[in-house]
């Protein structure tokens, strides 16, 4: 059996290390194929020598643009991939529109389609990885759920039974793998950043209902400084340039206790939130991350398609 794994994004590759590192293991034929939807060809590579992975077959460099944009390109690129290729299986893996690319180009021509990570649900179509959450798995053929919760989820939308698979989380077996990768690489971070062990608060808040409305991240800011004033507990804040950019647009002041320093590697991030003593992050992987390795998150968002953090 030949095995495609389609890539776009870096938690899909976090995501997927365990499964890459046991196609390895077990000598399968497999290759990956990667639309680099959102990075830079220099800071992919990074990211895959980091977390030791084999290099992609393939790199369609699609970059970022509209979702119209990026699915298309992503199509385009795929398809012609696995006509060459001709895999049994596509494994996808997530929400991003590198999966929905992915699962509608090896569905049209009769690959079968594997999704982990199928059957979560948010049930807020505002935002557009719920679309392609509910397309992928009504096209898929096997439905990788991580939970019982989310097989029923895709039980009540009609799916057949015989399609789903209760297989738990990839993410778990990821964190455990590449924590181990962070404390031999990364053990002076702590000393560098001038923190002390489950002394200091984690933030991430990437996403544009966050980051994009001033008053928005005016009210975050805010609720930042409140924490500060109540703990007088540092916060590490790992910026994007994306939101360096909004912080300028919106002539916003950094609150006293707000440390904004530059992005960090994925082995980094994953040490600090291995350290931290609470993480507050609108983003779904950092909500499991922070639940497996028992760390107290806060989630800034209305709404999750991952109760269970």
């Amino acid at each position: 059996m030949k095995i495609c794994i389609i890539l776009g994004t870096r938690p899909e590759i976090i995501k997927m290390s365990s499964i890459i590192r046991e196609c390895e293991k077990e000598k399968l034929d497999f290759f990956i194929l990667h639309t680099n939807q959102h990075y830079s060809e220099n800071l992919d590579k990074i990211f895959f020598d980091e977390l030791e992975l084999p290099k992609p077959k393939y790199n369609l460099k699609v970059g970022s643009g509209t979702h119209a944009e990026e699915t298309g390109k992503a199509l385009i690129g795929i398809e012609i991939v696995l006509e060459k290729e001709k895999p049994d299986i596509v494994l996808v893996e997530g929400d991003t529109n590198t999966v929905l690319a992915g699962s509608l180009a090896a569905s049209k021509l009769h690959i079968k389609v594997g999704h982990v990570e199928a059957g979560l649900r948010s049930y807020d179509r505002n935002m557009p990885e719920e679309t392609n959450r509910v397309l992928t798995d009504h096209i898929s053929d096997y439905l990788l759920v991580p939970t019982q919760k989310a097989k029923n989820i895709a039980l009540k939308e009609g799916i057949d039974k015989r399609k789903i698979f209760v297989t738990g989380n990839t993410i778990v077996d990821a964190v455990y793998q590449n924590l181990r990768l962070a404390q031999k690489r990364k053990k002076n971070l702590l000393d560098k950043l001038n923190l002390k062990r489950k002394n200091f608060f984690l933030i991430t808040a990437h996403r544009e209902e966050n980051i994009d409305i001033k008053e928005k991240l005016k009210n975050l800011f805010r609720a930042f400084e409140l924490l500060f004033e109540q703990f007088s507990l540092p916060l590490i804040y790992p910026i994007h340039p994306r939101t360096k950019k909004m912080i300028k647009r919106f002539h916003l002041k950094v609150p006293k206790g707000l440390n904004l320093i530059e992005s960090l590697s994925y082995l980094e991030f994953l040490f600090l939130e291995a350290n931290a003593k609470l993480v507050l992050t609108d983003s779904g992987g950092i909500q499991e991350e922070a639940c497996i390795l028992r760390v107290p998150c806060v989630t800034l968002r209305e709404n999750t398609e991952r109760p269970e953090s």
